[in-house]
């Protein structure tokens, strides 16, 4: 008789997966939760040119939105004139600077060269009021301006 007893094999018991639904689902209502789907609440009128030639930009975290516009149907109490929008409430053309070196601020510092301006502007505004803007984003020495529109046609602006 042998002292030694030789060990018999064991399996791993399975893994219990019952769980798992449960996690997934809590992850799901986590993202869901979490996620920013739209930063800006539009408050002016905002129906974009069409433009054939149009490229699409690479680092959508590196535009600075500004839109112009008449007010929308929810806002008629403010007036009919074309107005400006910062984030979401109507601005002056004083206001842009502040908005921009706010913005430009809250950027890390290796990136504040390749910040855009992206000028959302309905078809139907003026070109003084995008001139006016233009003009204060030269003074905070914003150059890189980019123009938002729907891919189509340019004659169809004229419809």
């Amino acid at each position: 008789m042998s002292i030694f007893k030789k060990k018999q094999k064991t399996e791993l018991p399975a893994i219990s997966t019952a769980s798992l639904p449960d996690i997934v689902f809590m992850l799901l209502f986590f993202f869901m939760v979490a996620t920013v789907m739209r930063n800006d609440t539009l408050v002016v009128k905002n129906e974009l040119p069409y433009a054939d030639q149009i490229e699409k930009l690479d680092r959508k975290n590196m535009v600075l939105h500004i839109y112009a516009g008449k007010p929308s149907s929810r806002y008629k109490n403010v007036g009919t004139e074309a107005r400006i929008q910062l984030n979401d409430k109507f601005a002056d053309i004083n206001e842009i600077k502040p908005f921009v070196l706010e913005e430009i601020k809250s950027k890390p510092e290796e990136l504040r060269p390749y910040l855009t301006t992206a000028l959302k502007v309905d078809k139907d505004t003026k070109m003084g009021l995008v001139g006016d803007v233009k003009k204060e984003l030269r003074a905070v020495n914003m150059l890189r301006v980019n123009y938002v529109t729907k891919i189509g046609e340019a004659t169809n602006n004229l419809k």
